[in-house]
């Protein structure tokens, strides 16, 4: 597991390790995503959302609203970790 250090200053040096994994480089942002009381998640936004176009396929047919609602609500979506 690697670990980092938090200066007086409130600095933090990222593991060359973890920044390898991220993609990160000189300049490049993170995001901090609060997931529970002392839990966050941080995300390297390296990426634009132009990025992102081919991730997902689109479904063979069309999906309703009322099909998604129930597809997030048997998943149980909202359980925070």
């Amino acid at each position: 597991m690697a670990t980092a250090t938090v200066t007086s200053k409130g600095q933090v040096t990222i593991p060359a390790e973890v920044r390898a994994s991220l993609g990160l480089s000189t300049g490049d942002r993170l995001e901090f995503v609060p997931l529970a009381e002392g839990k966050y998640l941080f995300i390297a936004s390296t990426h634009t959302v132009s990025d992102l176009k081919g991730m997902v396929k689109k479904p063979s047919s069309p999906v309703s609203i009322e099909d998604m609602n129930a597809a997030i609500e048997s998943s149980g979506a909202g359980n925070q970790f």
